[in-house]
C-alpha cells in the first residue's frame, strides 16, 4: 500500500522525518565538488517555494508539473514569475534565467490530493527567456527509462539544503508499475522535479522525474515520472506555442477524487 506525497517545497514549515539514508547524500558546496552538475538548478516558484530542475538544451528545463501549481488553491502560478537559477550554491548561481513559457502534460491534472497514478505524467517543460550559453553549464542529454535494479542517482535541492545541492550518486530502481519507478532514492521536500540519472556509458543522462516520496510496505520510497513519449509531446507543444505565440492556458483545479484504496498525505 502507498502513502503517498508531493515534494514542491513550500516556505511554510511542513514536518517530515528524516530518512535513514541521509547519510548517502553529499552536498555538492565547492565549485569543485559541483563540477558537472551546474546544468541542476533551484526553480523559485514566485515567492512560495522552490522545486529543482534540469537544464536538457539550453533554453530547456525538466521539472515536474505540479511545481507550476499553488497548493493553497490548486491555481497555476503564473510562469513569468519563475526563474531558474543554476547550479544555485550558496547564495550565487552559475547562471540566472526567468520563464517564458511553460508546457505540461496534457494528462496531468492537478488538485490538492496526490494519487500515485497522477505521477506518470507529472512533467513540465520551461522554456527560458534566453538560453543559457555557458561552457560550464552544461545541459544533460535524456535516456530511456531504467530497467529494475539499474543503477541511478539524484541531485536535488530540498528542505534543510535549499542552499545547496545534494547528491546521491548511487541508489536503485526498486519497481516499476503503469508507468511509474519506484526508487530508493533519499528525496525530501523541494525535490520536485529533479533529475533521476542513470550512469551507463559514463555519462549521467536524466531518465526520470522525481515526482513523490511514498512509503511503500513500511519503506520510504521515492516516486518517478515516465520520460520517453511526455518528452516529444511537451517539446511539440512548446514549438506549436513558439510559431503562434499563444499563452499557456489556465488550468482549473479539479474537486474529484478516485477511491484507489491508497493513503495519502500532503505537506
Amino acid at each position: 500500500m502507498f502513502r503517498v506525497a508531493c515534494l514542491a517545497l513550500s516556505f511554510v514549515v511542513t514536518a517530515f522525518a528524516s530518512s535513514a539514508e541521509e547519510s548517502e547524500l553529499k552536498r555538492l558546496d565547492t565549485g569543485d565538488d559541483g563540477r558537472g552538475w551546474e546544468a541542476v538548478g533551484r526553480l523559485n516558484l514566485a515567492g512560495r517555494g522552490f522545486c529543482t530542475g534540469a537544464l536538457i538544451a539550453p533554453d530547456l528545463v525538466l521539472t515536474a508539473a505540479h511545481c507550476l501549481y499553488d497548493k493553497n488553491d490548486g491555481h497555476r502560478i503564473d510562469h513569468n514569475q519563475i526563474e531558474f537559477l543554476a547550479g544555485w550554491r550558496n547564495g550565487s548561481a552559475s547562471a540566472y534565467r526567468w520563464v517564458k513559457r511553460v508546457a505540461i502534460h496534457p494528462d496531468y491534472e492537478y488538485d490538492n490530493a496526490v494519487e500515485a497514478e497522477r505521477v506518470r505524467n507529472d512533467i513540465a517543460l520551461l522554456q527560458l527567456h534566453h538560453p543559457i550559453k555557458k561552457s560550464r553549464v552544461m545541459p544533460f542529454e535524456t535516456d530511456r527509462r531504467p530497467r529494475k535494479g539499474q543503477r541511478i542517482g539524484v541531485v536535488s535541492y530540498a528542505k534543510g539544503r535549499s542552499d545547496a545541492p545534494a547528491l546521491q550518486e548511487v541508489c536503485d530502481v526498486v519497481g516499476r508499475q503503469s508507468g511509474v519507478l519506484i526508487m530508493s532514492c533519499d528525496v525530501d521536500f523541494g525535490s520536485s522535479g529533479a533529475p533521476i540519472f542513470s550512469f551507463e556509458g559514463n555519462q549521467p543522462r536524466v531518465v526520470s522525474v522525481v515526482s513523490a516520496m511514498a512509503e511503500l510496505d513500511g519503506r520510504k520510497v521515492s516516486l518517478g515520472t515516465q520520460l520517453e513519449k511526455p518528452l516529444v509531446i511537451l517539446r511539440a507543444e512548446l514549438e506549436t506555442r513558439g510559431l503562434f505565440q499563444s499563452s499557456a492556458p489556465e488550468r482549473i483545479a479539479l474537486d474529484k477524487r478516485r477511491d484507489t484504496g491508497a493513503k495519502f498525505s500532503k505537506p
